[in-house]
């Protein structure tokens, strides 16, 4: 980073970042909403310095609404110009934000709901084709303390900032509440500071060394750790954005190109799917100005990375970063070949990475052992007490649930999981829920839900059924629609349907042997 980056850095809170960078350069396009991404679509904007403004002014509109420094807001909003607006809304009144993905339903949604005693829900009221404002309606009915549901899509309350409390003075206070699937059938609160945020952050500029020049991009739902991860990114280096609210391929080119894009990605899954669309026309760039393509969230084959810079003409930088850590290692665009294909990246300065066995002591390098986290950038637990309880070791290290190893120069090379879960274009989903619903269906005697090896998605869903003597075959459709009307998040529905006769179990505790499964249905298998 340069000597700016370095010193805004040091922002106590996510509202003096966005402050000091707009004092610094107001006038500097900050990002841009493709609200029609085709070649000649239109384009709404936002300078740092507007973007302050307005945040500041739509702070004095929820003031107007009884929103108060530390109190609860939930927003379940697509990734746009005013979602934006309103986290940093939030963050200058110092209120505690629980950020929602947009495809969470009732079961998602109403458990953070109930969960954070949210005071106030933002919906983007009907949004491709589900109606979330009935659904925020149909919650509040069922919650003891109703929160006030409101549309936050185009419009948003303004006042005069005049009636503001003075903003938030520190950034080690918990003001945010992301969630992730873990490895039970609730989705775990993890707690969030803002000094975490800009830490992690700041490790994502560290590493990737962008500079004003350069043209982002944010194709992954804002609700997810990775928005503000990204947009301290912006803040610190000062260079502009395009939002999307639907990322798709081919139609989301033309505003990458329009724009002149220079940094894409988000993880494995977008890597792949630019790749397929090279391979349309392989004479022609597809992304002329594409110089970096970076993400993280899930395994990357190191043949995708060679056929991504051969192909795409782009360097591949691949990190290693989940809810509770936003960023935790990122491959350096002037690492090696051998490194950017075949491990995680190192971690940053102010990550510490440890490697233990199954007692707890540290491994040599090159040995197998379980991924531990300790830095700034590592959340401060979880929401429920019992789900923190046994998430840190004594010295303060996350327990991650990963396998990996330390190279001798740094490198991180994760393994496995000891973690019940998979990960489907980035996001986590747990086994265990989708187990849950299944075994509620007649058709269904007993199951196991696995993740399988997927060029496009990094892991898709398979749902392997022992069926009840008698009763018709499962079909995958039949699955789907089961799931859906459990109110299940429809990127967790099972892309895969296996009949077995029975499943296979070990002779002590009878548990399904999970990976006798994968091995079965997995690449290779005949």
């Amino acid at each position: 980073m340069t000597g700016t980056a370095a010193d805004l850095a040091a922002s106590r809170t996510l509202w003096e970042l966005l402050d000091r960078r707009a004092a610094r350069t107001p006038d500097a396009l900050a990002l841009v909403q493709a609200d029609d991404p085709g070649p000649g679509g239109t384009d709404r904007s936002l300078t740092f310095g507007a973007l302050r403004d307005r945040a500041e002014r739509v702070a004095a509109g929820l003031h107007g609404l009884g929103v108060r420094p530390g109190g609860r807001v939930a927003w379940q909003l697509p990734t746009r110009l005013e979602t934006v607006v309103l986290s940093f809304a939030l963050a200058r009144l110092g209120a505690v934000q629980t950020p929602l993905i947009p495809y969470y339903r009732d079961r998602e949604a109403g458990h953070a709901l109930r969960a954070t005693g949210a005071g106030f829900f933002a919906v983007p009221g009907v949004w491709r084709g589900f109606d979330h404002t009935a659904m925020g309606f149909r919650l509040a009915l069922s919650l003891p303390s109703p929160p006030l549901v409101f549309t936050a899509y185009d419009t948003l309350p303004e006042g005069d900032p005049a009636v503001l409390p003075e903003p938030p003075a520190e950034g080690t206070s918990v003001r945010w509440v992301y969630w992730t699937s873990g490895t039970t059938s609730d989705p775990k609160g993890t707690l969030h500071t803002d000094r975490g945020l800009i830490a992690a952050g700041t490790c994502l500029a560290r590493a990737l060394r962008l500079t004003p020049d350069d043209v982002g991009s944010m194709a992954f739902p804002y609700a997810h750790v990775a928005g503000p991860d990204y947009t301290v990114m912006l803040l610190l280096c000062g260079f502009p954005a395009v939002l999307m609210e639907h990322f798709a391929l081919p139609g989301s080119l033309g505003a990458f190109r329009r724009h002149g894009v220079t940094v894409a990605g988000g993880s494995t899954a977008f890597y792949a799917m630019f790749l397929a669309e090279q391979r349309k026309d392989p004479g022609r760039p597809l992304l002329p100005a594409l110089r970096l393509l970076a993400g993280g969230g899930a395994p990357k084959p190191p043949e995708l990375y060679h056929q991504v810079v051969r192909e795409l003409g782009c360097r591949l930088v691949h990190g290693y970063g989940m809810t509770e850590a936003p960023m935790i290692t990122m491959g350096d665009p002037d690492d090696t070949d051998e490194h950017l294909a075949g491990t995680e990246g190192r971690p940053p300065e102010g990550m510490e990475i440890r490697v233990v066995d199954e007692a707890g002591l540290p491994v040599a390098a090159g040995t197998d052992g379980h991924v531990r986290l300790r830095g700034e950038a590592v959340c401060r637990g979880y929401l429920d007490p019992e789900q923190h309880t046994g998430a840190f070791d004594p010295e303060g290290f996350l327990i991650t649930g990963d396998l990996g190893h330390l190279t001798a120069d740094g490198h991180l090379v994760l393994t496995g999981r000891t973690k019940d879960v998979i990960i489907r274009k980035g996001e986590n989903i747990s086994a265990q829920e989708v187990e849950r619903l299944l075994h509620g269906h007649p058709g269904v005697a007993d199951v196991a839900v696995i993740g399988l090896p997927d060029e496009v998605r990094g892991e898709r869903v398979c749902a392997v059924v022992q069926q009840p003597a008698g009763v018709p075959p499962l079909t995958l459709t039949d699955v789907a629609a089961f799931l859906r009307d459990a109110g299940l998040s429809v990127h967790k529905v099972p892309e895969q349907l296996e009949l077995v006769d029975a499943l296979p179990r070990n002779e002590t505790l009878r548990k399904v042997l999970k990976y006798k499964l994968r091995e079965r249905y997995g690449p290779g298998a005949g």
